[in-house]
């Protein structure tokens, strides 16, 4: 599960008293010392075995060499980029409501878009399945419309991978546009609607330039997500719809060979770093986090509205004189016909999945035939399922453990102190963001192998907090910008030791932070099937990988009742934080 973008202000606060600030920097060396163990010498061990002896070139030539593999290369270019202009077309417009919106109908289409984006990618995969497949709700529409004589192939190519791929991402897209609306001069806009502007010059002009790097960090974390995906292309695409990730896995019962899935894992991890070094060329590296770039890396780089006003120049305004005719309603309705597509495609499948969940049929079929509680029975009766589910809750809840205790401490140290070179710190911190993971996987498999971990319950919780310390590293970072820090002062000033300033203020001051971060860290191990694939081994099957098998060998509706049990347990979670935070604020 990819991270919400929480934006990290960088404004600078008010000094901390000398006795406080030298015992904060060590907090960040456990995270470092965990991901040098676990995270960065797995990495280098994996580019060691990809270079074969004798002729450290072998094993990348094969991979260029062979048709298969580059052509599948350039596949995954082509779809990664289709997908982030398919979630930017889609996206902007509903991440615009979303800002706009007040009152209940915000919290609703904010409930809509957050949702979706906790539930794992491959429940809402099959959601999919069932949409587009031979006897799904659209097929049978489009033939009670008579616009169709028999069911179309709407499932196994391109466009159903473009359609679920783009589906899943699309929240990603929609809260980091969201994040950079919020931080956009809403000032300007009116003075521009005031001095005569139309709405669309406004737009263009004034809003869209602001909002432009967002778009574009959007575009790029979406880019940078897809190219790592497999579960979903595996589920709904064809032969001819493979992406390169595809081939890591498919080869993983292999791993003894090493060498050559070494160099595919090294290949991706390349170009994905790539691309996110020249994004941060021109972003600035902060668009992992989703947080802003500082004054002095823009001064260093050049003004960036130079270029953003010159695209709207260029672009704009002959589009704009095209365009000044069409009344100011039309592109309201465009705007919100494209917002109603997005929201749609973020909650029908969920949906779907909800009501399969109660069928009474033996295998997965939309409408239901009739209902029943039949899957329910089976699932809770059935010790395969409920100990898969008991060993993804236990590996979770100690994964978010980890993840807590290392990204707070490691919040504390950035933000509670002038340790030099943070953004260095930080982008090592939340590396694991834009790495693949079957590209982590197949690295961390040999140095569990020789460490005998492989099904380890403490050994995947390791792994997975790998990816939950970033999520608790930047909500708590966050939260730490936002706390006033003249309490700790005056804590300090009053002659409290370090530890009591942080036990007694800081930490109940960032408590909402922390539960938050918690949630996160949670939700991103239970969900997880890429790593379990690779270190579950033969004695450990978590929920995910029996989700795994059950969709790709039997159809039945079992996994609709896990979706639907996830989704409620993730309302309820919500609606319970909601409700303290009110308690909180009275």
């Amino acid at each position: 599960m990819s991270a919400i973008p929480f934006p990290v202000p960088g404004s600078p606060r008010p000094a901390i008293p000398r006795r406080w600030r030298p015992g904060i920097a060590w907090l960040l060396a456990p995270a470092v010392l965990f991901f040098a163990a676990f995270y960065l010498l797995p990495l280098l061990d994996l580019l060691r075995l990809s270079i074969a002896p004798g002729d450290p070139a072998a094993f990348y030539r094969r991979v260029f060499e062979v048709p298969l593999y580059w052509q599948s290369l350039l596949r995954t270019f082509g779809i990664a980029a289709a997908v982030a202009a398919i979630c930017a077309v889609f996206g902007y417009p509903t991440a615009l409501w979303l800002q706009r919106a007040r009152g209940g109908w915000a919290v609703a289409l904010t409930a809509a878009i957050v949702l979706p984006y906790f539930v794992s990618v491959l429940i809402r995969t099959y959601g999919w399945m069932v949409l587009l497949g031979r006897n799904g709700p659209i097929n049978k529409a489009l033939r009670g419309l008579g616009l169709a004589d028999a069911p179309l192939p709407l499932i196994f190519n391109r466009a159903a991978v473009l359609v679920s791929i783009s589906a899943v991402l699309l929240p990603l897209m929609v809260l980091t546009v969201r994040a950079s609306l919020a931080r956009a001069d809403g000032a300007a806009v009116r003075a521009a609607v005031a001095g005569g502007a139309g709405p669309l010059a406004a737009f263009w002009r004034v809003l869209f330039p602001q909002t432009l790097p967002g778009l574009l960090a959007g575009a790029l974390l979406v880019f940078i997500s897809a190219l790592g995906f497999f579960i979903t292309p595996s589920l709904v695409g064809g032969s001819a719809d493979q992406m390169f990730a595809m081939h890591i896995t498919q080869q993983a019962d292999f791993l003894a060979a090493g060498g050559f899935l070494q160099a595919l894992a090294a290949v991706l991890l390349a170009v994905t770093l790539a691309v996110v070094a020249a994004a941060g060329r021109f972003l600035g590296v902060e668009f992992i986090w989703g947080g802003a770039r500082s004054h002095a890396s823009r001064r260093a780089s050049g003004p960036p509205a130079r270029w953003r006003l010159l695209l709207a120049d260029a672009v704009g305004w002959p589009l704009l004189r095209a365009l000044g005719r069409v009344p100011g309603r039309v592109g309201a309705a465009v705007s919100g016909g494209l917002a109603t597509v997005a929201l749609l495609a973020s909650l029908l499948p969920i949906a779907v999945a909800a009501a399969i969940s109660f069928s009474r049929a033996a295998y997965m079929t939309f409408p239901p035939p009739g209902f029943s509680l039949r899957w329910y029975a089976r699932f809770f009766s059935d010790s395969a399922w409920t100990e898969a589910l008991v060993t993804s809750l236990a590996v979770a809840a100690l994964s978010s453990l980890i993840a807590v205790a290392l990204g707070t401490g490691a919040a504390l140290g950035l933000v509670r102190s002038r340790l030099p070179g943070k953004t260095a710190w930080m982008t090592l911190l939340v590396s694991p963001l834009v790495v693949p993971p079957v590209v982590l996987g197949l690295s961390l498999y040999t140095l569990f192998l020789r460490a005998d971990l492989l099904g380890s319950a403490a050994g995947l919780a390791a792994a997975h907090a790998i990816g939950g310390i970033p999520l608790v590293l930047v909500i708590v970072a966050a939260s730490l910008q936002s706390a006033d820090p003249r309490q700790e002062q005056a804590a300090a000033v009053h002659g409290a030791s370090p530890w009591q300033v942080l036990r007694h203020v800081t930490l109940p001051a960032i408590r909402p932070g922390l539960l938050a971060a918690s949630f996160f860290a949670f939700l991103h191990s239970f969900d997880d099937l890429v790593l379990a694939m690779f270190l579950g081994g033969a004695r450990m099957t978590t929920l995910p990988l029996r989700l795994w098998g059950n969709v790709n060998y039997k159809l039945d509706p079992l996994p609709a009742v896990v979706a639907t049990l996830e989704v409620a347990a993730i309302v309820a979670c919500l609606l319970a934080a909601r409700s303290a935070r009110r308690r909180a604020r009275s």
